[in-house]
């Protein structure tokens, strides 16, 4: 989620655009979720609705399945999932090609940025607008009475910068003295970094916890004598550098993706105490955050990472330098569900655990890296700006001397809208079947916990995937509903439904009791329930 190329452009007055490429999933209402998803491009391919269009900036998030592009007359273009109206379209319509946010239109767009189910964007005077869920106060308006606002609202921030998302969260850098960074949405591990998780018990004498939403943007009190310059945020967890070039993260700690050496989650920023020293970052470094993992360029452009950044093999518990990469120049990065995506120098590069084609590596390639490689196809090019989401990239070229190269790549049509949302977008028995299947994995000591810091533990992110067998739009991060925010293993557990705790992740599966699936579930014989596979969703 790293900007530095962009913000070098902006700050200069000249916005350079190029051609959008895209690789990775198409299959935009079955991807993450156990079904067959149909339509990987597994190549860099041309999108038809934005051939010829100089788009400057692209979004898109580790937990996202949609995705954001911005051009240089500052339009915004949104597709893929819009089942809490995150697309801006004031639909629910699933959209397979690039459309302009019509509301929008009358503001220039200069930053954009893409959590689980919102989308959050930055205008030239400062302003910011948000649109897609809003269950958790994540869109920033200060209020959570409307769980999906499918049109554009105002955020209640100004003199914005820049904007990033987590999964169900929304971070903004202002040029505010003492209000640098503010924070909206989900406080559930202490991602928001104010010192509190806001968890509170859902009735008197309940087991069952739920986190208080904070839709009002609220500044980081640990930093009101600092500025922030630079933000990045995985599914749960945060990551900021301020301006003496100091990092500090804060949130979920699983797979040591803070950087302190343990996987305790953090409340509040805490200072990772590998980059201080003779070893600050520069001003034009690139900070980037996966589901499950961070990374940031320090002294010498070398390239550090820490937390899951191999799907196998220890984990990463602080910042340590990825040799791989040593020597190059990398002007941006963004990273996906477990994949990562790098323009350096001349040359894109990609790598990490992917299904879908999202490496770019194409028909000949490798469908999974686990160290950096070129994509040979976009070798010599120079990449303006990459984005990733849960299983697509999306790479933006300078088209200067490779046009002719750029036009021999194959362009993608897309479906209509009314095709792409031909597929219901509510909850599916395939969908719920899903369940199923990621309890399967489920390991049976997680039901004995009843702390979401204990469930913390079994988080899955990487693995199960941040929406892998879910329903996630009706995931709720403060319930129990959690396979669809990167815990489907532990949470997914059929026996911690029955028993209504939701304890894979200690949090109530108060948002499915009502869903009619459940209410409706049908009994044998005996008055004992059928298989559970058709009508238990996770948590």
């Amino acid at each position: 989620m790293s900007e530095v190329e962009a913000e070098k452009t902006v700050e200069e007055g000249v916005v350079k655009g190029g051609e959008l490429l895209f690789c990775g999933c198409t299959g935009w209402d079955a991807v993450g979720r156990r079904k067959v998803a149909e339509g990987n491009l597994i190549s860099p391919t041309r999108l038809r609705p934005l051939v010829g269009v100089n788009i400057c900036f692209v979004a898109s998030g580790c937990a996202s399945c949609h995705c954001v592009a911005l051009d240089t007359e500052g339009r915004c273009y949104t597709w893929g999932r819009n089942e809490k109206g995150q697309l801006g379209h004031g639909d629910k319509i699933t959209r397979d090609r690039p459309t302009v946010v019509s509301e929008l239109s009358k503001h220039k767009i200069i930053r954009a940025a893409a959590g689980r189910s919102h989308t959050v964007v930055v205008t030239e005077d400062g302003q910011s607008f948000a649109f897609g869920w809003n269950k958790h106060g994540q869109l920033g308006t200060g209020s959570a009475k409307n769980e999906i606002e499918s049109s554009p609202v105002q955020c209640a921030v100004s003199d914005v910068k820049t904007a990033t998302c987590g999964a169900d969260f929304t971070v903004w850098l202002t040029s505010v003295e003492g209000a640098s960074i503010l924070t909206a949405g989900l406080p559930q591990y202490g991602q928001l970094g104010h010192g509190t998780d806001n968890e509170y018990n859902t009735k008197d004498s309940s087991v069952r916890l739920a986190y208080e939403a904070q839709p009002r943007p609220k500044a980081i009190a640990a930093f009101s004598g600092e500025t922030i310059v630079k933000v990045a945020c995985g599914t749960n967890h945060t990551v900021a550098v301020d301006k003496n070039g100091y990092v500090y993260t804060w949130g979920f700690g699983g797979y040591g993706r803070l950087g302190h050496r343990e996987q305790k989650d953090e409340w509040a920023p805490r200072r990772v105490d590998v980059f201080t020293r003779q070893n600050v970052l520069p001003p034009n470094a690139v900070v980037s955050a996966g589901s499950a993992s961070s990374a940031c360029t320090a002294g010498g452009g070398q390239l550090y990472m820490w937390g899951k950044v191999k799907n196998s093999g220890d984990d990463w518990m602080y910042p340590k330098p990825l040799l791989d990469l040593s020597g190059w120049n990398l002007r941006c990065m963004d990273s996906g569900n477990m994949h990562h995506f790098v323009g350096a120098d001349s040359s894109c590069i990609s790598w990490g655990h992917a299904q879908s084609g999202e490496l770019g590596y194409g028909p000949t390639g490798q469908k999974s890296s686990a160290v950096p490689k070129k994509v040979d196809i976009l070798d010599g090019m120079h990449v303006i700006s990459v984005a990733c989401g849960f299983a697509h990239s999306m790479v933006v070229i300078d088209k200067t001397n490779v046009e002719d190269r750029l036009d021999q790549l194959d362009v993608y049509d897309g479906k209509a809208s009314e095709e792409a949302s031909a597929e219901p977008v509510s909850e599916s028995p395939v969908s719920q079947k899903a369940s199923k299947k990621g309890s399967a994995k489920a390991p049976a000591s997680s039901n004995k916990r009843k702390k979401k810091d204990a469930s913390s533990d079994s988080e899955d992110e990487e693995e199960n995937s941040d929406d892998e067998s879910d329903d996630y739009e009706e995931q709720s991060n403060g319930r129990a509903k959690s396979s669809g925010r990167g815990r489907g293993k532990a949470a997914g557990k059929a026996t911690a439904s029955k028993k209504g705790s939701g304890r894979g992740r200690g949090r109530p599966p108060s948002a499915n009791k009502s869903s009619k699936p459940e209410a409706k579930v049908s009994t044998g014989k005996r008055g004992r329930p059928r298989k559970s596979s058709e009508y238990n969703f996770p948590g």
